[in-house]
């Protein structure tokens, strides 16, 4: 494996895992910071991010945003499941 692979490995995980705190904020204070209209262009961005790697056969850029755009939805569920607050239990 080269280093460009490397490179885009490591910023895969690195763009993946930065969107893990802001579910778990959703999750424990509500998503009423964040607006549907800047969650639904992001989760564009990263669905154009991923037809953009299918078309290269780039694995790393494809299961980044995969797993970015699961990561995305979920957001999208938990703001519109958990109201400002909410707490989970």
């Amino acid at each position: 494996m080269g280093l460009v692979n490397y490179v885009g490995g490591a910023a895969a995980v690195c763009t993946t895992i930065a969107f893990i705190p802001q579910i778990l904020k959703i999750r424990r204070q509500g998503g009423q910071d964040l607006s549907y209209p800047m969650l639904v262009l992001y989760l564009a961005g990263i669905l154009l991010w991923l037809v953009y790697g299918l078309l290269l056969h780039a694995a790393a850029v494809i299961w980044a945003n995969v797993a970015t755009s699961l990561l995305v939805a979920a957001a999208l569920v938990l703001k519109a499941t958990h109201p400002a607050g909410k707490r989970a239990e």
